[in-house]
Parts: C-alpha cells; sequence; structure tokens
C-alpha cells in the first residue's frame, strides 16, 4: 500500500465512508479507489486535492509529489523486472499513471469505421468535455468543402455523435447515400438548409426525414 493510498484509505474509513461512496463522490468506479487505496494505481495532484475536499482533511501532508511517486514505482517495477529480461519501458510507467486520468479518442474516416489513429483527452467527473467517454470523436476532414469555416483537408475536429438535428451546428451528416460536413440551418419543422463553403457559400435544401445527422463537431484542429 503507498503512503497516499494508506492515507486516503485511514481518512475515508475515519468518516465512516465507504468506497463505493467516495468513489460516487468523485465520479470513478469503486474498483478505482480500491487500487488507489492498495497502492496500484497513482493518483494526480488534482484528484488528491478533490478527494482532501471530500473527506474534510489534507492529505497532502505526507504524501510525495506525482512525479516522485511515478519514479518511486517505475523503480521498483523495474528492479523486479530485469531479473526476468530488460527493464520495462519507460512510456509504459507514464501511460499506467495516466491511464485512469487520459482516455485515447479515436480519431476516424466520415465512415466512422476505419480508425486513422487516437489522441488523449482528460477525463474530468467521468467524462470528456462535459461529454460521455464513449460519444466522444474526432473526425479527420476529407476535402476542403468548409475551407470558409477554417476546417481544411487534413485538419481533425472533435465532436460527439448525435441524431439530433441542432439549428446552425456544423455536423457529420449523411444524405442521399453520402457523407459530408455541412452547417444546418432550419427552415421549419420538415426542411433544413445544408450549408458548404469551398471558394463561395453553397446551400442545398433538403428534408429532414431524408437527412442523418452523425456528429456535431465543437472545435476543428489545424494541421500545420
Amino acid at each position: 500500500m503507498s503512503r497516499v493510498g494508506e492515507k486516503i484509505k485511514n481518512v475515508r474509513e475515519s468518516n465512516s465512508m465507504s468506497q463505493k461512496q467516495l468513489a460516487k463522490k468523485l465520479g470513478v468506479s469503486e474498483g478505482f479507489i480500491n487500487e488507489v487505496e492498495s497502492g496500484k494505481k497513482i493518483i494526480n495532484q488534482n484528484l488528491i486535492d478533490r478527494i482532501s475536499k471530500i473527506l474534510g482533511k489534507d492529505i497532502n501532508d505526507i504524501t510525495m509529489s506525482f512525479e516522485e511517486e511515478v519514479f518511486k514505482e517505475s523503480k521498483n517495477e523495474s528492479s523486479n523486472y530485469t531479473k526476468k529480461s530488460k527493464s520495462r519501458d519507460t512510456n509504459d510507467v507514464w501511460n499506467d499513471a495516466f491511464g485512469s486520468v487520459l482516455k485515447n479518442v479515436p480519431i476516424y474516416g466520415y465512415d466512422l469505421k476505419s480508425k486513422i489513429g487516437t489522441k488523449k483527452m482528460p477525463i474530468i467527473n467521468n467524462k470528456i468535455e462535459g461529454y460521455s467517454q464513449d460519444r466522444v470523436v474526432y473526425i479527420e476532414i476529407a476535402d476542403d468543402d468548409m475551407i470558409g469555416f477554417r476546417m481544411a483537408k487534413g485538419d481533425i475536429a472533435f465532436g460527439v455523435t448525435t441524431h439530433e438535428v441542432e439549428n446552425n451546428s456544423i455536423c457529420l451528416v449523411e444524405c442521399k447515400g453520402e457523407r459530408c460536413i455541412r452547417q444546418i440551418k432550419k427552415l421549419d419543422s420538415n426542411k433544413v438548409l445544408l450549408i458548404s463553403n469551398r471558394q463561395s457559400l453553397r446551400t442545398e435544401t433538403v428534408e429532414i426525414r431524408n437527412l442523418s445527422v452523425l456528429v456535431k463537431f465543437n472545435r476543428v484542429e489545424i494541421k500545420l
């Protein structure tokens, strides 16, 4: 058991709080708390501060810094591992340390099946930027149809999967058997304008029933 985990367990039990109750207040699983208290997981300063606030007692007084904990764990694991083979890759140690607070968000093409890569995003209150972890994605822009909206081929756009037709939103949509990125402008309860801007503004009127919204975008990350 690590010093951090032991302190959390002692303070939690002195407050007559179960691991499940603490986990619920933090927005994590009960298993995560168990692994922290047993020393199997390392938590960062932000989580230490949140736990201190929930438990009503500062647990920083006996803890080492996050970097020191990672170094200690990696040193011990490396020492044990070298008895069998080469030392453990340092990247694996950091991946373990951050695994509970970061998630690899997939980067897809328009088909939402071909995974091009991943991008690490922080998990806060069990969500990523306020959305469920299983709904967030990145989409690689395939053309310059939205260059007027500063979305160029090769850029990646962060968004959330949805089927809601939201006015003035920029979305990955499917219409007439093709997928593309367009701004949606509602005309009435039955029709919308699909807006693109390659060199000039172009619009197309479609019936909502013939339109499928797949991903609503929040921002674009420009490829330099």
